[in-house]
């Protein structure tokens, strides 16, 4: 449950950071997306280096080209558009934790190692599909951004339940 603390603690500050009153802008939004995708593409990658169950390693191979998936849409609708991804407090809050998770997963192994990182993703897609339900969603104004990002929600749910499937059968 601890090794699970660094990256909910990321998605806390990410649901916390974004409910300003006035809402992040489109340039934020897009950077606290792409920042969120990074850090499960890299919790993904390791799973894929330390784990050998084969239910944890295909689920990681789905998080790791899903979020890649996602990421690589939003760098190109945030070219198509010429914004720029702003950084910000909440993107910039969101590595330090996930770090530090990283750090603590590593040092487990096997079925620990397994447990962890699945308590983890549910975690971690449960509070960023909170935060895009009730602050990045309602908050972005073009359209197109909305659309990427309800897309993505409806996937990253499916990725919470898969993950919530997947914590439950390594009980």
């Amino acid at each position: 449950m601890k090794a699970a603390l660094g990256l909910i603690g990321g998605a806390a500050l990410l649901a916390a950071g974004t409910a300003h009153a006035a809402g992040p802008s489109d340039p934020q939004i897009a950077h606290i997306a792409y920042t969120a995708g990074v850090i499960d593409i890299a919790a993904a990658k390791q799973a894929l280096a330390k784990s050998h169950n084969k239910q944890v390693r295909a689920f990681a191979h789905e998080m790791a080209r899903d979020h890649a998936a996602v990421n690589d849409k939003a760098l190109a609708l945030v070219k198509q558009l010429h914004v720029t991804p702003e950084a910000n407090p909440t993107s910039a809050s969101l590595s330090k934790p996930a770090d530090a998770t990283m750090k603590r997963l590593a040092k487990l192994h096997g079925r620990s190692f397994d447990r962890a990182y699945a308590a983890n993703e549910v975690a971690y897609h449960r509070t960023v599909n909170g935060a895009l339900k009730s602050t990045l969603i309602p908050s972005a104004n073009n359209g197109q951004l909305k659309s990427l990002l309800e897309t993505g929600l409806t996937l990253f749910s499916e990725h919470q339940m898969h993950a919530e499937h997947l914590a439950a059968s390594l009980k």
